[in-house]
This record gives structure tokens, C-alpha cells and sequence, in this order.
């Protein structure tokens, strides 16, 4: 293993973030005038060869240990491998973009066997007053393939069982701690463990009273949204987590898993995207919901 490359900087106007080559791997984004939107464990590796825990991995092709449950490493191979930086600069609106590309031939040969189609996977990062993730993933062989692909975004927040997520009501959602299919009733609340994969296309509101803002997540091409915060006993077991961190984050995660995974035929191209902003928080919704 060696040392992480250098995150690149990317500066806009009205934003800033970075992010590395190695995994594609958003690492930070603040609005002007705003605390930084994405959390990175101060345990985070710094080294390759193991996951970043925080900012915004890539999972592709696989999520988690994949629909078979026997997939490793968990998430797939795309966040651990290094990516090729393909173009850098600024869009006609100002905002500052970097652009990032893997084949399989960027893939160790041993990862490649879980995985042997060809494919081709872009990651385009924007950033200004929103943050804009854009991940295209095209068949470039002869057979048809399923992905599961998820950004699988960090947020930084004040205090995790104070925050309210907005737009679940009424979705069914796979429940990962109890095996349980349920469904979401009112704003979803950190209470405890939390690992639950919606049948969700829509947009969430992320609100943060400790922070008093609100985090307003929306997407394309996503058929799931994933929440996940690993409360504190699971916390206090993962090496590159500190016990007290659990509080200051939470994923909300655009993607296309377990059940919905994205079929490609020859030739055939899927585009997801994940875009994030930062409004105040309404005043009614500093109020506990009771």
C-alpha cells in the first residue's frame, strides 16, 4: 500500500471542494459562506488499498456484498481503485468541474474476475453553490450485464438524532438492521441504528437544526435512496470510525441497489446524478416534531 495522492481542489465563486484520482472520491464541499456540507472521518485510511470512510465513495458494481450477499470487497472495486483525471476547469455558469474515467483495465486482475465485462465509467464532479455528482457507466462489450451503483454521500451534521429527513413519507423501504420490508410514516428520525434502502426516485430535505440548514438532496437515474448511520455501538467497533463520530453524520445515498439494479445491453449507457444544496432552515422546522 502507499500513501493517498494529493486531493485536487476544485474553486468556484460560490463554492469549493476537492477530490482525489484514487476512487473518484469526492473529499470535501462547502458553499461560499457556508460549514463544510460532506463529513470525513478523522480516522478516515490514508493509504490505498482500503475505502475511504466519508466525503463521497463511488460503489460500482456492486452494493455492499452484492445481491448474492458473497461480493467482496463490499461496495465493489471502483472506490479502491485509482481513476484516470480526463479533463479539469470551468463551466460556462462559473462553477469549477473536474472529470475522471476507468476501464477494467485500471482494475487488478483478481478484482476483474468478480466483474468480466467491459464497461467504461466516468465520475464528473461540480461544485459552486451546489454540489453536482455525475456518474455515467457505459457497456462497451459484446454482453449484456446488472450493475448496482450508489454515491454514497457523507453529510455532515450537527447532531444526528436531532435531524429530521424529509420526503420518505410513505415509502416502503428495506430495513438492513431487522431483514424487515417497512414502511416510512412521517420524517424519518436517527433513533438507532439506521441502514434502510427506499423504492425512492424523489428528492430529500435533510433538516438540521444544530446547524440550522437545511440539506436538500435530489437525483436522477436512481430508483433507491439509502440512509445509514451506524448509531454508537457499531461505531465503537470500526477501526476508522471514532466512537463519537456517529453523531455528526449521516448517508443519504442516490443509487440503484439490491432490487433495483440498471441492466445494460452492448452499447447501452445508464447516467446517475446527485446534486446537493444548502437552503436555512424554516423556522417551523426547528420546532421538535411531536
Amino acid at each position: 500500500m502507499t500513501r493517498l495522492p494529493e486531493p485536487l481542489t476544485l474553486t468556484a465563486p460560490h463554492g469549493e471542494g476537492s477530490v482525489l484520482s484514487y476512487g473518484a472520491h469526492a473529499m470535501s464541499w462547502a458553499p461560499g459562506g457556508h460549514e463544510p456540507v460532506l463529513w470525513v472521518s478523522s480516522r478516515a485510511a490514508t493509504e490505498t488499498g482500503r475505502a475511504i470512510r466519508g466525503g463521497v465513495p463511488v460503489c460500482f458494481p456492486w452494493f455492499g456484498p452484492g445481491r448474492t450477499g458473497e461480493m467482496t470487497p463490499a461496495h465493489g472495486f471502483a472506490r479502491i481503485t485509482e481513476w484516470h483525471l480526463d479533463e479539469q476547469g470551468q463551466d460556462d455558469a462559473g462553477n469549477a468541474f473536474a472529470s475522471f474515467s476507468l476501464t477494467p483495465q485500471d482494475v487488478s486482475e483478481q478484482l476483474r474476475e468478480s466483474f468480466p465485462y467491459e464497461f467504461s465509467a466516468t465520475l464528473r464532479m461540480t461544485v459552486g453553490s451546489a454540489l453536482c455528482l455525475d456518474l455515467r457507466v457505459t457497456n462497451t462489450g459484446d454482453e449484456t450485464f446488472e450493475i448496482e451503483e450508489a454515491l454514497h454521500t457523507y453529510l455532515s451534521v450537527g447532531d444526528a438524532t436531532r435531524v429530521r429527513v424529509h420526503g420518505l413519507d410513505g415509502v416502503t423501504y428495506h430495513d438492513k438492521v431487522t431483514g424487515e420490508q417497512r414502511t416510512q410514516s412521517g420524517d424519518l428520525t436517527i433513533t438507532g441504528e439506521t441502514d434502510a434502502v427506499f423504492a425512492h426516485r424523489g428528492e430529500v430535505r435533510v433538516l438540521d437544526p444544530a446547524l440550522g440548514r437545511t440539506l436538500v438532496v435530489s437525483k436522477e437515474g436512481s430508483d433507491s435512496t439509502v440512509v445509514w448511520n451506524p448509531w454508537q455501538d457499531k461505531a465503537v467497533g470500526m477501526s476508522d470510525f471514532a466512537d463519537d463520530e456517529w453523531q455528526r453524520m449521516l448517508c443519504v445515498e442516490a443509487g440503484n441497489v439490491m432490487g433495483s439494479p440498471v441492466r445494460l445491453a452492448a452499447g447501452e449507457s445508464h447516467v446517475l446524478v446527485q446534486s446537493i444544496e444548502v437552503e436555512p432552515l424554516a423556522e417551523d422546522d426547528a420546532a421538535p416534531q411531536g
